[in-house]
Order: C-alpha cells, then sequence, then structure tokens
C-alpha cells in the first residue's frame, strides 16, 4: 500500500460486463457511456496512488438468460478486461461477499475502506455495500462510475434514474459516503475525509425545509 496511515482502500470494480453495455440487461443511466469512462478514470487514479483493485464478475449458469457462463454477455467488458487488479471475484449473488474468499482477502490485506464502482447501483452495489457497513468497513460509493436500468413488476415501476437516485440517497443517509469520481480522486490527493451523514439528520432536511415553506 503506498499510503501507511491514512485509509487501506481496495477499488472494488463490480461486474463491468458485456451484459450490461452491450448486452440483453443494459444500464440505461447514468449513461452507461459516462460511467464507463469514470470507472476507467477512477482505475487510473487507483494505480496512481497504489490502491489495490478488487475485480469482481458474476457468473450464472449456461442455461440462465443473461450472464451464462461461456457466453459474449457474461465476459468482462473489454475496456477494463485487460486492467490490472489485486484479487478476482467470481460471483453468483448480489453481494460480493457471498459464497467468495471477497470477505477473507479483505481481512488479509487490512482494507478498511471500500470504494465501490460497477453495476448495477441497486443491486449488486447496493448489497455488497450494505454488507460491508454492516462488517464495520468504511464505503464510499461512486454514484457516477456506477448504473441502474428501469424494472416493473407487481410492485409498481420506476425509472433507471429513479432507482439510481433513491439508491444513491439511502447509502449516503447511512452506509457510504456517496461521491463523484472527481470528488474521490480530488480527497486522495488532499486527504480530505469525505461526508457521511445519518439517517435523522438526512429525514430532518426535509422536515425542516417543509416548516420553513409553510411558515
Amino acid at each position: 500500500m503506498a499510503n501507511n496511515t491514512g485509509p487501506r482502500r481496495a477499488l472494488v470494480v463490480i461486474d463491468v460486463q458485456n451484459e450490461y453495455i452491450s448486452g440483453k440487461f443494459l444500464i440505461e443511466y447514468p449513461p452507461v457511456e459516462s460511467s464507463l469512462a469514470n470507472i476507467k478514470k477512477a482505475l487510473d487514479a487507483a494505480e496512481k496512488h497504489g490502491i489495490p483493485v478488487v475485480m469482481v464478475q458474476h457468473v450464472l449458469p449456461e442455461s440462465a438468460p443473461i450472464f451464462a457462463r461461456g457466453s459474449h454477455g457474461v465476459k468482462l467488458h473489454p475496456s477494463i478486461a485487460s486492467r490490472p487488479y489485486a484479487h478476482f471475484v467470481e460471483k453468483t449473488l448480489p453481494s460480493c461477499f457471498a459464497g467468495t474468499d471477497f470477505g477473507a482477502w479483505l481481512t488479509a490485506n487490512k482494507i478498511d475502506t471500500l470504494t465501490i464502482v460497477g453495476y448495477m447501483t441497486h443491486n449488486c452495489d447496493d448489497s455488497t455495500m450494505r454488507e460491508a457497513f454492516h462488517a464495520g468497513y468504511e464505503v464510499e460509493f461512486l454514484h457516477d462510475a456506477a448504473g441502474s436500468l428501469p424494472y416493473k413488476n407487481k410492485a409498481g415501476s420506476a425509472t433507471a434514474e429513479e432507482i439510481h437516485r433513491a439508491v444513491s440517497v439511502v447509502m449516503q443517509s447511512a452506509f457510504a459516503a456517496v461521491q463523484t469520481t472527481d470528488e474521490w480522486i480530488a480527497s486522495l490527493i488532499g486527504g480530505e475525509k469525505p461526508e457521511r451523514d445519518n439517517i435523522f439528520v438526512s429525514n430532518q432536511r426535509v422536515v425542516q425545509a417543509r416548516l420553513t415553506d409553510t411558515a
């Protein structure tokens, strides 16, 4: 590690796979071209600052409609497939911790801070951040280096933008310090701690704004 006194970070690059970019399960918000560019920017910064990279790939059985083993969609996107990494995780469930050696690797390497990028904001990113928070890690989420797609089911429907924004707000309220990629890179250079929040203050801002509006 380049920094022995500050956070012992790992950049966790989750599921940057063809399925999300040119396959059957397309990321819509933020536009995948911009999130992919920011993921590459974060990888460049990690290499510059001596931050180890964990590369994650979601793999399902050959019969699965998406991420099927052996398919084009399951492969890491070419823009990151050749990037160096310190550890590789293959998973079958949303959280990087579930059924993998991810947690053991973090412990062995004395990592205390996870910076999350990749796909999807509301599924594998969300699951990993929640589990990391519960396990005592400091978590950072680069929301412009991630993305969502729309859903419609019995419970209702939501656009990719609505899902991504809502999850980002919830993460900032307790589970992670939500930042842009540029803000994260600036903090690596300047050493500033990212802003973190809590559920009560996040709610009270809305309550106080309503009181002000009705005064």
